[in-house]
């Protein structure tokens, strides 16, 4: 691979694919509607338009490898789940194919499923669909939920396990999940792009340890030395208090965040996963840990330039 195109390439995931490929020789190229600087001496930013076949176009000339990690939580406007995890999906693949693109990334996530009932999860699985109709041997990443410090998932259980006096469980916290380090599956990506080997069509990536929603809060709490009471709260509380919250610019709960919620989100041990592209994940406690000690030695050092 000489050149890749990541749509995307500024997002929570796509930012973390262009520095993993970028550190090598392959030229990286950042397509994206909301121009970023472009990090490392093998990075270009292009300015694009998924729902623009011409500006897809532009995008894509030239380059070896593409990945579309373009991803929509909350429909607002033209952006609906439909028209960018199936419609802008599938443009970005057919571009490619056309274009002599050697080999094409999608990122979805597990639970993906196009019989699904919810919009968000039965889009995410239509899209898989339409981009291996689109263009014949792409390969499909399905992480489980990511998290990093900078996430929305990790440090908000932290900010709320440490603010609230009870921290209400979705239904019974039984729904089982296996965090990610989305760095590691940035990494699967790029290891994707990069082997010579042909790759699998679809991997499921995801951490070493499943947990419970109860045990996830319980591990994340005793990593931060915190003693919280969880209360149960039915999942039909929770879809109203979402469907409330979506009204908000930028509401922090979700109704397909609550749908995902209510199913487990584990690999399905039928599928390639980290082993098979050589990668080690690392656990949500070591990394916890790591950003912890990172947030305390801040926050020391901002204490003492004060007294200073």
């Amino acid at each position: 691979m000489n050149r890749v195109t990541v749509f995307g390439g500024t997002g929570f995931v796509g930012c973390r694919v262009v520095r993993h490929l970028s550190v090598s020789t392959v030229t990286v190229r950042i397509a994206s509607r909301h121009p970023a600087r472009a990090e490392g001496d093998n990075a270009e930013q292009v300015i694009a338009d998924a729902h623009d076949e011409r500006s897809v176009e532009a995008a894509v000339m030239g380059a070896d490898g593409v990945v579309n990690a373009i991803s929509l939580y909350t429909e607002h406007g033209g952006d609906t789940f439909h028209s960018v995890h199936v419609e802008a999906a599938a443009r970005i693949a057919g571009v490619a194919r056309r274009a002599g693109v050697k080999r094409f990334v999608h990122l979805s996530g597990i639970g993906a499923d196009p019989t699904s009932p919810s919009p968000y999860i039965r889009n995410r699985g239509e899209g898989e669909v339409a981009v291996q109709a689109a263009f014949p041997g792409a390969v499909v990443i399905r992480p489980a939920v990511m998290f990093a410090p900078d996430d929305a998932f990790l440090t908000t259980i932290l900010g709320l396990l440490r603010t609230l006096p009870a921290y209400p469980l979705f239904g019974d916290g039984r729904t089982r999940l296996q965090p990610v380090y989305v760095d590691d599956v940035a990494a699967a990506i790029a290891q994707v792009l990069r082997q010579t080997q042909r790759p699998f069509p679809i991997y499921e990536l995801a951490g070493p340890r499943v947990y419970s929603y109860g045990d996830l809060l319980r591990t994340i709490a005793r990593t931060a030395g915190l003693r919280p009471m969880l209360v149960r709260v039915p999942f039909a509380f929770w879809n109203a208090a979402a469907g409330l919250a979506e009204i908000l610019p930028h509401p922090p709960l979700t109704r397909n965040q609550v749908e995902l919620m209510q199913i487990d989100t584990m690999v399905s041990g039928s599928r390639p996963g980290f082993g098979s592209l050589g990668i080690s994940p690392r656990s949500l406690e070591e990394e916890l840990k790591a950003m912890l000690k990172h947030t305390n030695e801040e926050t020391q050092n901002t204490n003492e330039g004060r007294a200073r």
